[in-house]
């Protein structure tokens, strides 16, 4: 694979060209050239993050370092700091690129049919195109500045996403809200970069994870008189910035208010960008979080809180998209909880599988909404099955897979995550563990409630939707 640098190049800018043709040139292309070019580029993007996914997995085996980590630019240097643009594959960031540009490809196509009488069509595309490349620069650094950098574009667009239709005042404050919480992680997140660099003098993953717990004895005096450890202290800044990222309790608020926004960007926004980046991360600092027993045990406990009372909240919605947003709260709960049990490839399993589950509920979700001229009250469905035979068919097998039926890619992932947090020996675990059983019968609670409101039962609707269905 000597030409990997050329491909990972390729993979990153793909989606950044596609956005711009469509965003400055859309009025020359058009609606059709607008679509081709972002598709194109996100297409390429996933070829190529496929290829290299299998390349990795067949010539790396067993083999725990990374498979390419150099700079492609040098921006800045200050004494012992320096600030680069690279790239670091190995099998997490692989994975990551993989679900991130095919999940992403399959919102690009569904765009064409969802948005086609909207004004803004070519914005749109322009905006879940640039979305990519923020969520690729993020996931392929190697370094914490370009993770950064990539952390906020991802927050930037999604500001822009939510509040797309910016004429309702609810798509306005939607964006706000998600917005202002972020920031509240993001206080947490430099915090926890401009730690890292006090500690180990680098903000290079290489220089930092060489040998982590050569800072484990530095102590910071955050109370007079009440040292903490240093690295205690990073960890959870760090889960800060991921918990208002990731939506965890109580950061959450912000995620089911981003139902404002057009059902494809839904779609992605809970299925591989944006939601993910705070796992992702955690993933990524897992030499630092193995340091700390105290920041894994907030870890997996705020993960298991949320697991399970995002569920019960998710009982008591009446709005279709609703429903499955507090659904992503909930499954993000368990990746959480995995993470602190340091089960990461269970949580990064959960994450895979989820991201294709979740993708195919929100999109069969816009499909329903469309049916209905935009009714997304499920109280308001009822008896579309005979109507939707394929949509309902999609539906059904997003719901297995959600609730973990045997046979389904949940059922494996959920498992895995379940086993490790009942051999898990850190404190409060035995809680955790009774919290991730508990949810598994509350997520069949509100998906089966969905699919029985929305498919099955009374026609509810009223004549002039029924006729057009």
């Amino acid at each position: 694979m000597s030409d990997i640098k050329t491909i990972c190049s390729i993979i990153v800018f793909a989606p950044l060209v596609g956005a711009v043709l469509a965003g400055m040139g859309g009025r020359y292309i058009g609606r059709a050239g607008a679509a081709t070019v972002t598709i194109a580029g996100v297409g390429i993007a996933c070829l190529l993050s496929i290829r290299l996914l299998m390349s990795l997995l067949a010539n790396a085996a067993g083999v725990e370092s990374p498979v390419y980590n150099e700079t492609l630019y040098t921006w800045l240097e200050s004494g012992a700091l320096t600030l680069q643009i690279g790239f670091l594959i190995d099998r997490l960031s692989a994975t990551m690129m993989v679900v991130v540009t095919f999940v992403s490809l399959m919102v690009h196509i569904y765009t064409i049919g969802y948005m086609r009488d909207d004004p803004g069509y070519q914005r749109f595309f322009s905006y879940i195109s640039l979305f990519t490349f923020a969520m690729l620069m993020l996931v392929m650094a190697n370094n914490f500045v370009q993770l950064f950098f990539g952390w906020e574009g991802v927050g930037l667009v999604s500001y822009l996403l939510i509040g797309f239709w910016y004429t309702r005042d609810s798509a306005i404050f939607a964006s706000m809200k998600a917005f202002i919480v972020n920031r509240i992680g993001d206080m947490g997140m430099v915090l926890g970069i401009a730690s890292i660099a006090y500690l180990y003098g680098s903000l290079d993953y290489a220089s930092v994870f060489a040998d982590p717990a050569s800072r484990s004895g530095v102590t910071f005096e955050i109370i007079s008189g009440k040292p903490w450890s240093a690295i205690t202290v990073t960890c959870i800044l760090l889960f800060i910035g991921a918990m208002a990222k990731s939506a965890q309790f109580p950061l959450h608020v912000w995620l089911p208010d981003s139902m404002e926004g057009p059902t494809p960007i839904s779609a992605l926004i809970h299925a591989a960008t944006m939601v993910t980046a705070g796992i992702f991360l955690l993933a990524r600092t897992s030499p630092l979080f193995e340091l700390s027993e105290t920041a894994l045990s907030l870890v997996m406990i705020i993960g298991a809180i949320t697991a399970l009372f995002m569920g019960f909240l998710g009982i008591v919605q009446n709005d279709i998209k609703r429903v499955i947003a507090y659904s992503t709260l909930s499954q993000l709960g368990y990746m959480t909880v995995a993470l602190g049990a340091s089960a990461y490839a269970a949580g990064i399993f959960h994450l895979t599988t989820h991201a294709f589950f979740k993708a195919l509920l929100f999109l069969a979700a816009g499909s329903v909404i469309i049916a209905m001229h935009h009714e997304q009250d499920m109280r308001n469905m009822g008896g579309l099955r005979k109507y939707m035979p394929i949509t309902f068919l999609t539906c059904l097998i997003g719901t297995l897979a959600l609730v973990g039926f045997p046979g389904f890619s949940g059922f494996f992932s959920k498992d895995a995550i379940i086993e490790a947090v009942k051999h898990s020996t850190l404190p409060y675990a035995e809680y955790a563990y009774i919290a991730v059983l508990a949810g598994v019968f509350v997520t069949s609670l509100y998906s089966f409630r969905l699919l029985f409101l929305v498919f099955f039962g009374k026609e509810r609707m009223d004549d002039h939707t029924r006729d057009h269905l």
